[in-house]
């Protein structure tokens, strides 16, 4: 009875604490920006992350998601795939994925108005230019920041050790959202491109 009160009070709590720290992402990313337009362009990323790990907390409960042995290794066993329950943790970690979600949309659109104010186009094909360079120039440092946060995040997926019970549904969020987010590379550049065109009239 205890266990479950404390639950019913983590989820009441929940219920504040998520849209307030979603709504403390959006005012810092506004702050950094100054628009709302190019906020909401960065912030079209958090959602897509989200529906990556409510996708990724789907596959674990299928019965065929890892469903190999290379080498001798259970995959099913070694990522300890079940079917995992909307907990505080899980909760916790959508709350984690919010923040990190957005490193790659800030990354593009800060070199995105960088050169923009650097070289101001006079023309839609300039945008195109403009926004077909910066995608190039940082989509390397986009995909080290995703491969080093899932590099860190293995260890954690794969603990058996104290803990393990808390910690591995909250990482399994991050790890979903931050494979899917990688759509924002193609996103972010594609809204920031369209918002420059149409101030070109």
């Amino acid at each position: 009875a205890g266990s479950y009160e404390n639950q019913v009070r983590s989820e009441a709590r929940l219920t504040v604490l998520f849209p307030l720290a979603i709504a403390l992402i959006f005012l810092l990313i506004y702050l950094q920006f100054r628009r709302v337009s190019t906020t909401l362009m960065i912030f079209s990323g958090v959602a897509v992350a989200m529906a990556g790990g409510f996708i990724f907390l789907w596959l674990y409960g299928q019965p065929w998601f890892l469903n190999a042995t290379p080498f001798g290794v259970d995959l099913r066993a070694l990522f300890q795939v079940r079917t995992v329950n909307m907990s505080v943790a899980v909760w916790g970690g959508f709350i984690a994925l919010g923040g990190i979600a957005t490193d790659d949309g800030v990354l593009l659109a800060t070199y995105l108005k960088q050169r923009v104010t650097e070289e101001t186009p006079t023309s839609v094909e300039g945008v195109h230019q403009l926004t077909l360079e910066a995608g190039e120039r940082r989509l390397r440092p986009c995909l080290m920041t995703t491969a080093t946060t899932l590099l860190a995040l293995l260890p954690v997926i794969t603990s058996t050790g104290r803990g393990a019970d808390m910690m591995v549904p909250m990482a399994l969020p991050l790890v979903g959202g931050m494979v899917i987010e990688l759509m924002t590379l193609f996103v972010v550049p594609v809204l920031y491109a369209l918002g420059e065109e149409v101030r070109l009239g």
